[in-house]
């Protein structure tokens, strides 16, 4: 489908998105928040209001505020130092916004969110749960990692980058779109031009030119990964300049402004972008050709026949990444059996089963509805 059209028969119709804004598009040239336009981003969102569409904000900035209130030019790399700067940001950033949001009549709401909170089903549903709940109290979420917690030594909380957890956002809301802006018109090709339409994420990962703000965590790469999550999950997604003018309501007029992401073809259910999208695999399971086969193109489940090794720790229930031979990861989902137990039948027939566990067994490793198959290409 052209660029054009996509626009106008997903964009227009749009009535819920999640918008992205970074630490730099947010920031002041010498340092802080820029209060005039943080005020015109709330102007903006209160035109989609009007219109009937839901906006959930996903912030950055909580460190750089803190820096700011300190006076500190970069980030700490202590760990304690740089919880304690987030601490002190965090309320500021708040301040700002709904100051902004106040001068438009508009509430806002915060959520601080960590990679955990989304690893858990339950804290998954309860995240839009809340969401969907302060949409009804005619409330803005607003939407940022937990810096305060959330820190590279502690691995197991980060979500990483505030464009992935948008788009982990976007899918667990089953929003109509994530829209990533930014301080650059959108993926660039060799020459510097603005790409219209990317079909296929995977496609352009290697154009991406890894660059990282004194500030900001944010890079093309962490867009990129998350317009992936987000088109995977069936939903378009949008990197566009921050300071384009009236770049929202322009968006959803279906302007051809940034760059879009095509949707795949069919939307996920919420429970399978949980299992395939958004918690992270306790390990994985390598499966020969015949069993890339049967999934890929069979739409059967996974039997321990086809399974020729195993890495990670993982329990009945959890969660399991798929690979072929070559380490593709072709698609995820919920085993019916332990690591140990695996290690036990991998490569054997199912009738085998009871007699090797002693115990009753199911026939399939990951049933066909416990899967969802996340790169067919």
């Amino acid at each position: 489908m052209p660029s054009t059209s996509l626009r106008q028969s997903v964009l227009t119709a749009a009535r819920h998105v999640v918008v992205k804004m970074g630490t730099q598009l947010l920031s002041k040239d010498q340092g802080g928040i820029d209060q005039a336009y943080l005020n015109d981003v709330a102007r903006q969102v209160a035109e989609l209001r009007r219109r009937h569409v839901q906006t959930t904000l996903v912030v950055s900035g909580a460190v750089g505020e803190g820096c700011a209130e300190l006076r500190i030019d970069r980030k700490p790399k202590d760990v304690a130092d740089l919880q304690a700067v987030a601490a002190i940001g965090q309320p500021r950033l708040m301040v700002h916004i709904h100051q902004a949001f106040a001068r438009v009549k508009l509430t806002t709401a915060q959520l601080l969110l960590t990679r955990g909170d989304f690893d858990d089903r339950i804290r998954f549903l309860n995240i839009r749960n809340c969401v969907s709940h302060l949409h009804r109290y005619d409330c803005v979420p607003i939407i940022n990692e937990n810096d305060t917690v959330a820190v590279e030594e502690l691995e197991a909380l980060r979500v990483g980058e505030n464009d992935l957890l948008a788009a982990m956002i976007c899918n667990a809301l089953r929003a109509d779109a994530l829209i990533l802006l930014t301080v650059v018109e959108g993926l660039q090709d060799d020459t510097g031009r603005c790409i219209d339409l990317v079909e296929n994420v995977q496609h352009v990962m290697d154009m991406v030119r890894m660059k990282q703000t004194r500030l900001g965590k944010g890079g093309m790469t962490a867009k990129l990964q998350a317009a992936g999550l987000v088109t995977g999950a069936g939903e378009i997604a949008v990197i566009a300049h921050g300071r384009e003018k009236n770049v929202l309501p322009r968006l959803l007029d279906a302007e051809r402004i940034g760059t879009v992401f095509a949707p795949a073809p069919h939307k996920l259910d919420s429970r399978s972008r949980w299992i395939g999208l958004t918690k992270r695999p306790a390990g994985t399971i390598t499966v020969d050709d015949g069993a890339v086969h049967a999934l890929l193109d069979r739409g059967k489940s996974l039997l321990a026949s086809g399974i020729t090794a195993l890495t990670g720790q993982f329990d009945r229930g959890e969660v399991v990444a798929i690979r072929d031979d070559k380490g593709r990861e072709i698609a995820r989902g919920l085993s019916n059996y332990t690591t140990e137990e695996l290690r036990l039948i991998k490569g054997k027939r199912s009738n085998q089963f009871e007699k090797i566990l002693n115990r009753p067994a199911f026939a399939e490793v990951i049933h066909r509805d416990n899967l969802v198959i996340i790169d067919a290409d």
